[in-house]
């Protein structure tokens, strides 16, 4: 059976960004994959790895190197309304930009949006019962 091992994002500055997730949630570097131009951080259920842009070329996808608008949405679900609530204050005070307030959803989450420091969105989710 198949399985989500990594969700890469591209970014400009694969240390800070990395670092920004990091700090945020508390998800730690996966030191031994570390390189010049990549990142990983261990997101619990699967890892979240940070590209530079010379990747790009190392993947043959320099077409493609200038995505516009929302290219993916990064969902990471906490254990409870308290801690989104906790966490986005954090993120924003860490770079990220609000773009929706904690709220309760149509099909029973309990989320918030933002954006993070190099604009990617990310929502941060209690599934509530």
């Amino acid at each position: 059976m198949a399985h989500l091992s990594y969700v890469n994002i591209f970014a400009r500055d694969v240390v800070a960004l990395s670092g920004f997730y990091s700090e945020v949630f508390g998800f730690p570097e996966i030191e031994a994959i570390r390189s010049p131009i990549f990142r990983g951080i261990d997101a619990g259920h699967c890892a979240i790895g940070f590209n530079a842009p010379d990747a790009y070329e190392l993947l043959t996808l320099q077409d493609f190197s200038n995505p516009t608008g929302a290219g993916f949405l990064l969902n990471i679900d906490v254990d409870t309304v308290e801690e989104v609530d906790a966490m986005v204050p954090k993120a924003v005070e860490m770079g990220a930009t609000l773009i929706k307030a904690p709220y309760h959803t149509y099909y029973n989450w309990y989320q918030a949006v933002l954006l993070d420091p190099e604009g990617n969105v990310f929502r941060i989710n209690k599934m509530l019962d």
